[in-house]
C-alpha cells in the first residue's frame, strides 16, 4: 500500500461558519470533541479564546480530514513541584530561566473517524505539522513549548507520548495538588507538553 502523505493530500483553512456550512458534518467518533466543533467552536473564536484551523482533502473538498483548535499559553514555574520544575527547566540555560515559558495550548484536536484505523498514521502527521508550524519563521509569536490538556486514558496518553510530548507534572498527584484536586477524586486529563526547540534546532 503507498503511504499515504497528510501534507501532500490535503490542505490547511481556518474553521468558519462558512466552511462547516459547506463541508460535510465532522466526525471523529469522539462524542465530545464532534459536539464542540459542530456547536460551541465559533463561541470559541468569537471571545478570542482559540482559533481552529482544519485540513480538506484535495480530492473531496467538502471532506474535513482533521480539526485543531489553538491558543496561546504559558508554563508557570511556580506551580510546579520540585521534581517536575527541575526535570521541565533542564534544557534550558540558567541565564535564559524565566518564572514563565510561552507556549501554544492545542485545546481541541481530532481527526475524521473515515481515516482513522487504517494504518494511514494521520494523527502523527498531523502533529508534525503543527509543530513544524509553530517553528516556522513566518510565525507571528515566538512558543517554545506545545501544551495538551489531554484526557486521562491510556490511548490518548499513549498518543502524545507516542509523538514525543511529557507529562508536565511527573506524578498524577503532583497535577492534583497544583489544581486543587482531592487526593480520592479522579484526574480527567493530564497536562503535556513539547518543547519546539527540538526541531527548531
Amino acid at each position: 500500500m503507498t503511504e499515504y502523505s497528510f501534507v501532500d493530500n490535503t490542505f490547511m483553512v481556518p474553521y468558519t461558519r462558512e466552511v462547516a456550512d459547506y463541508c460535510d458534518p465532522f466526525c471523529c467518533g469522539d462524542d465530545d470533541l464532534d459536539d464542540f466543533f459542530s456547536k460551541d467552536v465559533f463561541l470559541y473564536e468569537k471571545e478570542l479564546l482559540g482559533k481552529s484551523y482544519c485540513w480538506i482533502s484535495k480530492s473531496n473538498q467538502r471532506e474535513i480530514v482533521a480539526i485543531a483548535t489553538l491558543s496561546y499559553d504559558g508554563i508557570k514555574i511556580y506551580t510546579l513541584d520540585n521534581s517536575s520544575k527541575n526535570a521541565f527547566q533542564r534544557r534550558i540555560p540558567q541565564q535564559k530561566r524565566h518564572r514563565s515559558y510561552p507556549a501554544v495550548l492545542i485545546g481541541r484536536l481530532g481527526v475524521n473517524k473515515v481515516y482513522q484505523g487504517r494504518g494511514l498514521n494521520i494523527g502523527t502527521q498531523l502533529m508534525d505539522a503543527l509543530k513544524f508550524w509553530f517553528v516556522d519563521e513566518n510565525n507571528k509569536a515566538a512558543c517554545r513549548y506545545m501544551l495538551v490538556d489531554a484526557y486521562n486514558t491510556e490511548s490518548t496518553l499513549h498518543y502524545y507520548i507516542k509523538n514525543g510530548f511529557k507529562p508536565l507534572y511527573k506524578t498524577e498527584q503532583g497535577e492534583k495538588d497544583a489544581f486543587g484536586i482531592s487526593l480520592n477524586e479522579d484526574l480527567k486529563s493530564r497536562i503535556f507538553f513539547f518543547d519546539l526547540k527540538l526541531i527548531a534546532e
